[in-house]
């Protein structure tokens, strides 16, 4: 499954092993998810990085990029880039952006202004509790006698 996941997602599933979206760095190491990135959203992880509430050395940014660089699809988008709904959060736009170009299956969030747009946008903008439901379901269905791995 090909998804763009925000910013706040990427960063919490880099950063909090015990947190609710932890689970997302096995999935897209083990294959179940292929993240998509774009020179702005991958410039915008680099800028969070560094932020000093992380307290992260070079080091540590380097370590957590190679846990997730290396398993996503580069993007390139049109120029101009795909024409997308007006996002109340002008921030989010790259996001939008990313999941047409890329032809995502999903995007990933957990920010209402980008949730207020699933209803129209071509994309399913899910929640990360949505989005391994559907990873869940789609599991039982390739694999019958498979319980929850996720």
């Amino acid at each position: 499954m090909r998804v763009v996941l925000d910013t706040n997602v990427l960063v919490s599933a880099l950063l909090f092993s015990r947190g609710q979206v932890s689970w997302l760095r096995p999935a897209w190491q083990d294959g179940g998810l292929r993240p998509l990135v774009s020179k702005a959203t991958a410039t915008e992880l680099l800028r969070v990085l560094q932020y000093p509430k992380f307290r992260l050395t070079t080091a540590e940014r380097d370590d957590l990029l190679a846990d997730v660089l290396p398993f996503c699809e580069t993007v390139t988008l049109d120029d101009p880039p795909a024409n997308v709904p007006s996002c109340r959060d002008p921030h989010d736009t790259k996001f939008l952006e990313l999941a047409l170009a890329g032809g995502a299956d999903a995007l990933v969030t957990g920010d209402a202004d980008l949730l207020a747009l699933a209803p129209a946008f071509a994309v399913p903008i899910v929640t990360p509790a949505q989005l391994k439901e559907r990873l869940r379901a789609a599991r039982r269905r390739d694999s019958p006698g498979c319980a929850d791995g996720i």
